[in-house]
C-alpha cells in the first residue's frame, strides 16, 4: 500500500476555487437527481475529509444528508480529525478506505466519494472494483485522481511504466510509449478507472454503472474526478430523464471529453461587474475593461458555482 500523501500539510482545502467550483456543480447535480426521485437527503455519505471536511459541510447543510461516516488512513492525526468534525452526526473511521468498503451496509443507498490526493495506484483501483462490487442499486460513486504525470522523469517511457506497474491486470499492453504523451494522461487515467468499475460489476446481475461525471480541474495539480450510479433499467431511465442529463457538466459515457474546470482569475470588481450580464451572449466581452472572450466565456460557464473568498479582519 503506498504512504499517504498527506496533502492537507500543502494544500489548504478550502481555498481550492476549481475544486469548490465541482464540489457545488456535484450538489447541484444531486439536487436535480432529488428532483427525479432519488432520495439523496436519506443516503449514507462516506468521503474522506482529512481535516477539512468541506464536502461533509456542503452535503449536510445543502443536500440534508445527516447519515455521515468520514475515513482517514492517516493514524498520526487521528486526534485532529476527530477534533475537526464540523458536526455530531459526522462519524469517524481511522483505517484504509478499502477495509471499509466492504461493511457499508447493503441496506442503504451510499454515496462514495473515493476522493484520492495523489496518481493513481493499484490499491486504487483494487477499492473500486470493490466498491462497485458492494454498492447497493441506487448508490453513487465518485472517484478523485491525481493525473499528472505519475514519475518526476519528463518521460512518456517512465510513464508507460508506471501504469504497466500500477494497472496490472487492467492495463492494456497493446498501447505504445507514444500514448502516453502528456495530453494523453487523462485519457489513460480514465480507461483504467472505467475498466475497475467494470470489473467489480462483472459477477453482477442486478446492475450496472450509470455515467454520469467526468471531470478535470486545476488548482495545483491537475486532477481528474469520475463518477456515476451503480443501476439497473429504472435508475438508468430516472437519470437520463432527469435535468442532470441536460446540464453542460453531464457525461453520459466516458469516452466524451471529461468536463473541464477552469476558474478564470479575476477580481472582486470584475466578477461584480460580469454578473449583471450573466448568462451572456456569445462573444460579448465587457466594454469598460479589456477582457476576451475566451475568459469570458470560461467564467460564464462557472459563475453560478465559483466561491466567494474574504478576508474578516477581527
Amino acid at each position: 500500500m503506498s504512504e499517504p500523501t498527506r496533502s492537507y500539510l500543502k494544500v489548504q482545502y478550502e481555498l481550492r476555487p476549481a475544486k469548490q467550483v465541482e464540489r457545488r456543480m456535484l450538489v447541484d447535480s444531486l439536487q436535480m437527481l432529488m428532483e427525479a426521485g432519488f432520495q439523496i437527503r436519506s443516503y449514507k455519505y462516506t468521503g474522506m475529509g482529512s481535516i477539512y471536511f468541506i464536502d461533509f459541510m456542503l452535503f449536510h447543510r445543502l443536500l440534508g444528508i445527516k447519515d455521515m461516516l468520514s475515513v482517514e488512513h492517516d493514524h498520526q492525526i487521528a486526534r485532529r480529525v476527530e477534533f475537526n468534525r464540523p458536526f455530531e452526526l459526522v462519524l469517524t473511521e481511522i483505517a484504509p478506505i478499502g477495509q471499509v468498503i466492504p461493511k457499508l451496509s447493503k441496506d442503504l443507498k451510499h454515496l462514495l466519494w473515493l476522493d484520492y490526493d495523489g496518481v493513481l495506484r493499484n490499491s486504487h483501483l483494487q477499492d473500486i472494483s470493490t466498491a462497485t462490487t458492494y454498492l447497493s442499486v441506487g448508490s453513487i460513486l465518485l472517484i478523485t485522481v491525481d493525473i499528472e504525470p505519475p514519475t518526476a522523469e519528463d518521460s512518456p517511457e517512465q510513464w508507460r511504466q508506471h501504469f504497466v506497474e500500477e494497472g496490472l491486470d487492467f492495463f492494456d499492453p497493446a498501447l505504445e510509449v507514444k500514448d502516453f504523451a502528456k495530453s494523453k494522461l487523462p485519457q489513460r487515467n480514465i480507461e483504467l478507472l472505467a475498466k475497475a468499475i467494470n470489473a467489480g460489476l462483472a459477477g453482477r446481475k442486478d446492475a450496472e454503472f450509470i455515467p454520469m461525471f467526468n471531470f478535470v480541474y486545476k488548482d495545483g495539480n491537475q486532477m481528474l474526478t469520475m463518477g456515476g450510479m451503480v443501476g439497473a433499467r429504472d435508475e438508468k431511465r430516472k437519470v437520463r430523464a432527469s435535468a442532470l442529463a441536460d446540464s453542460p457538466y453531464f457525461r453520459g459515457d466516458f469516452k466524451t471529453a471529461p468536463c473541464v474546470i477552469d476558474v478564470p482569475r479575476l477580481t472582486r470588481k470584475e466578477r461584480q461587474y460580469l454578473d449583471g450580464f450573466m448568462p451572456c451572449q456569445d462573444l460579448w466581452t465587457p466594454k469598460d475593461f479589456e477582457l476576451s472572450w475566451d475568459i469570458v466565456r470560461a467564467y460564464r460557464d462557472v459563475y453560478r458555482y465559483c466561491p466567494n473568498y474574504a478576508e474578516m479582519l477581527l
